[in-house]
């Protein structure tokens, strides 16, 4: 599964070379670091957790298989240390910072409405998505937000495919009931 560069790199870094391991941080910090803004919510706890991604994964290299791409390897082990973080923290999750998604969500022809819709939406869907259960936030955050597909997932989450499809389902559902009554109470509230 591992390209030729891949092999060589990670050869490279096993004898020491730390120009290697700074190749490989700056192939995959954007990623790591993508996944831990989404998960955590807070940039600094996302800045946190991606360096101790990358210690974990310097440390485990050398026993690192082959048996799936680098990407997704590295994947897991950022998806498991910001389940970790999130359950040592108790923070909600799932909340970007409006800099950051002004940064990357819009365009320079959006409005100044559709900002404000989109930011309203995405601060919704946040703010429901942090009343789930980790394991709930994370396949949908991976599913939806990720955009990975179920073989990529389970690779993610060591778990099997049928096991992700239920938890999807039911990840749906509990999220649909939260956003109704989220969205049902936020009309009451502005209908007086």
């Amino acid at each position: 599964m591992l390209t030729n560069k891949e092999k060589q790199l990670i050869s490279e870094i096993g004898k020491g070379n730390t120009r290697a391991f700074s190749d490989l941080v700056d192939s995959y910090k954007d990623l790591v670091f993508t996944l831990s803004i989404r998960m955590l919510g807070n940039r600094e706890e996302a800045e946190e957790v991606s360096q101790d991604v990358f210690i974990k994964v310097y440390k485990s290299l050398p026993s690192f298989k082959g048996d799936s791409k680098l990407s997704t390897w590295m994947y897991r082990i950022a998806y498991n240390t910001c389940l970790d973080r999130i359950k040592k923290i108790k923070k909600k999750r799932m909340h970007t910072e409006l800099e950051m998604v002004d940064q990357i969500a819009y365009a320079d022809l959006d409005t100044a409405f559709q900002k404000m819709v989109r930011t309203e939406r995405s601060a919704l869907i946040g703010k429901c998505l942090s009343r789930l259960s980790d394991e709930d936030a994370g396949v949908l955050t991976l599913f939806y937000l990720e955009e990975k597909n179920l073989q990529e997932m389970e690779k993610v989450t060591n778990l099997p495919i049928n096991t992700l499809k239920v938890r999807l389902f039911r990840a749906r559902k509990r999220l649909a009931s939260i956003m109704e009554k989220s969205v049902n109470k936020e009309l009451l509230k502005s209908n007086g």
